[in-house]
């Protein structure tokens, strides 16, 4: 079978969940013998020549689709132009740029985005399709998430295959845009979600908030959860010493990483805790950087600079090391996350989690046993929660074994591809797209 996954770039900036599960799923169907071919929109999905993707052109170049839709006489920019504006240097050099994934001030596009060929982007839109139909002919199309959904009536209508869409925080996206378009949006993307055959959301928690914001029907929408090859990752049951409390995402305050630096701040004025270190990583954008500056003034003025590190690798290769020098991770997101799967990579490494009691949290940590929750998501409750957990090794070590377990079985890739292809072949036997 061959299966296109049509997936938004992000420039390799910072750690990006959604990305790195594209790319897990499509290695795990290559394994499986499956031709399966990422292609990036908007921005090249890495920037990191350690990590290897699909040598595939970008469809719907951020620079280009942006100019022509602020500025109307752009929309008839010569192919030269177009072409330079679409060039890997450019887009790498977009991506590294303040707003270049804020949902903030795009607004007009991604509405334009979703309105497919009776948007500004309609050009753009036949070029994917004209590349789908007569270079690479594919089975299925999958598209990562539902904010591409504009794409699917003319792929379903010209290629002729079936189209599946997951479900991944979204809502992140549309809840950070102006208020008086994000009814808009939701509108737009529940309309355009009768052009899909299947959804496959990533939690049960986001199953639930998605099939009432865009009335799918229950037949045509699935739970696979995201899964990584725990081959691939060091497993220990060793504690660090000292110990060190690691987080690993985005670096910025919506993935709650001053909640985590201030509960840091609490742990350290206590002497049990005096060579207590802070280990970092995933990687930030410019907009990002003001807010990272203030939390290290807060560490400097507490005295305690010296016990934060920052690890700027988070390829696969580069979290071994990050992984091995942390006894526990905390990434207390504001609002919680439909999945997160940074805490799969922890429990593969031996690495027990301690997350707030929001979103898909609960879901994954209490279904794997691999780490606690704590409520409410403060740096109070979460210096409470650490505290115990780091007082505790005999439960440290129960929690590394039952994460590093829970990812052999309930959150192994291998396992959950087989899942996805069941979806696959119900919709390409059901499916009115296939002649």
């Amino acid at each position: 079978m061959k299966i296109i996954n049509i997936v938004p770039g992000f420039g390799g900036t910072f750690y990006c969940g959604n990305c790195l599960r594209d790319s897990v799923f499509v290695n795990s169907l290559r394994e499986g013998g499956h031709n399966a071919v990422i292609l990036p929109v908007y921005l090249p999905l890495t920037g990191n020549e350690n990590q290897r993707y699909d040598e595939s052109p970008v469809f719907y170049g951020a620079v280009s689709i942006y100019l022509k839709q602020q500025f109307p006489f752009m929309r008839k920019m010569p192919g030269w132009m177009e072409h330079l504006l679409n060039s890997p240097p450019v887009l790498k050099f977009a991506s590294s740029k303040a707003g270049s994934t804020r949902a903030e001030g795009m607004e007009d596009l991604t509405e334009s985005m979703l309105m497919g060929k009776e948007g500004f982007q309609s050009q753009e839109l036949q070029q994917l399709v004209d590349y789908l139909k007569h270079h690479e002919k594919p089975d299925i199309v999958h598209f990562s998430n539902a904010l591409l959904l504009g794409m699917a009536r003319q792929i379903k209508d010209e290629v002729r295959v079936p189209v599946v869409c997951s479900l991944q925080d979204e809502d992140v996206w549309i809840d950070a845009m102006h208020p008086g378009y994000r009814d808009k949006i939701w509108k737009l993307i529940s309309e355009k979600a009768g052009d899909v055959d299947a959804f496959i959301a990533v939690s049960e928690y986001f199953a639930n908030i998605m099939k009432k914001k865009l009335n799918i029907p229950d037949d045509k929408l699935n739970v696979v959860h995201i899964g990584v090859d725990p081959d691939l990752y060091e497993y220990t049951e060793t504690s660090t010493n000292p110990p060190a409390i690691g987080f690993l995402s985005r670096i910025c305050e919506e993935n709650g990483f001053e909640i985590l630096v201030d509960a840091f701040i609490q742990l350290k004025s206590e002497p049990k805790f005096k060579e207590l270190k802070l280990k970092v990583s995933g990687g930030m954008t410019s907009d990002d950087k003001p807010f990272i500056r203030r939390q290290m003034k807060k560490l400097k003025i507490n005295g305690i600079e010296e016990d934060i590190e920052f690890f700027p690798d988070f390829t696969l290769e580069g979290l071994k090391g990050f992984f091995r020098s942390i006894s526990v991770l905390s990434v207390p997101v504001l609002k919680g996350e439909a999945f997160g799967l940074y805490q799969i990579e922890a429990m593969a490494s031996g690495v027990p989690l301690v997350q707030p009691d929001l979103g898909a949290f609960p879901e994954i940590v209490k279904g794997s046993g691999g780490g606690v929750i704590y409520h409410p998501n403060t740096a109070e409750a979460l210096s409470v929660k650490l505290e115990e957990v780091l007082s505790d090794p005999e439960k440290l070590k129960e929690m590394r074994r039952n994460g590093r377990k829970a990812s052999e079985e309930e959150f192994n890739c291998k396992k959950l591809t087989l899942n996805m292809l069941k979806v696959y072949k119900n919709v390409r036997r059901s499916s009115p797209a296939i002649i």
